[in-house]
This record gives C-alpha cells, structure tokens and sequence, in this order.
C-alpha cells in the first residue's frame, strides 16, 4: 500500500523501498540463477570484520520528511526512526502504534567481504515485511542505505544525510 498522505513522508519513502523490493523478487532469484550458472560460485575472502564506519548518528531521509537513529544495540547497529515531518496526528505503523522511535533497522553487523559496510535488514512499517539491507557512509559523508531482496545487486539504494538539526516532542521536525 502506497501512503498519499503528506505527513507520512519519512515511512513513505522507507515503504516506496521496501515495495519496488517485493516486486523485483522474481526477477532477482532469475538473474541469481542465471549468475550462478555463468560465473560460479564467488571466491571465499578471508578478510576480518570490518572496523566501525561512521554510521552512528542522526540521518535525514532522502525526501527530507524523517530522521533515524543509528546506534549500537548490544554488539549490532540498529536504528529507528527519531524525527517526523507532520502537520495533524503522528503517523502510525500497521499496529496503530505511534512511529515515534518505530525500529525498522535491525542486525546490522560489519561485513566481511566489504569493509566499513554493514550488513542487516530493513522492516516496512505497513506491511511488517522485513528485507535484507545495507549502510555504509560514501566518500562524501552520507549514508547510503541498500534495501533488496536476496542480493544487494537487485536492490534500491537511498542517500541520506547527516542531522545535525533539532527534533522538538513527539519526534516533530520544525
């Protein structure tokens, strides 16, 4: 379900992500057999979990209508969503609970085969589904963040950027 409504922005732009994912599914494990069938199975790395990016922190969305937290949850990352652009009641996830502080990503540990990126999954807030994901910061300090279904290849990527702003009650962006 697409959300037309205004102050929904920052859970329409996660929920945009995680929809074109679902209907890229087919067409993913297609192209995964196919690249299976032609290069082989890809070469085992023997590199150490990468060291912490600079991940950690405030990040606003792509559309400029939320801002997540980034931050560690035991040994992982994890991040949840702190600031929203809306006019009348907060927006709600599927449950009907407030957004405020709603996790949607979760598990994110270094990846072994690409350093200062990291690896975990992505929840859509309508739905419930969750998706493989991705974070890592570009060389021009924002956040890149890849949602796809079963490989990053056949993905979407987002570029959000550092928050450095205020986020005043009820997670409400001025």
């Amino acid at each position: 379900m697409h959300d037309t409504n205004k102050d929904n922005g920052a859970r329409s732009s996660m929920t945009g992500i995680v929809h074109r994912l679902a209907a890229t599914a087919a067409t993913t494990l297609s192209a995964m057999a196919i690249a299976v069938t032609m290069q082989g199975a890809p070469a085992a790395r023997a590199d150490s979990p990468a060291a912490e990016p600079d991940v950690v922190g405030h990040w606003m969305t792509r559309d400029h209508d939320g801002v997540f937290e980034i931050g560690h949850c035991g040994q992982k990352l994890c991040g949840r969503l702190v600031g929203l652009r809306y006019t009348t009641e907060m927006p709600r996830d599927k449950r009907g609970q407030p957004e405020c502080n709603l996790p949607m990503l979760d598990g994110f540990t270094p990846d072994r085969d690409e350093q200062g990126h990291w690896n975990g999954h992505v929840t859509d807030p309508d739905t419930g589904h969750v998706y493989h994901a991705k974070l890592w910061v570009s060389q021009s300090g924002d956040l890149k963040l890849r949602g796809f279904v079963a490989v990053p290849l056949f993905g979407e990527t987002e570029t959000w950027s550092r928050y450095t702003g205020t986020i005043g009650p009820a997670c409400k962006l001025p």
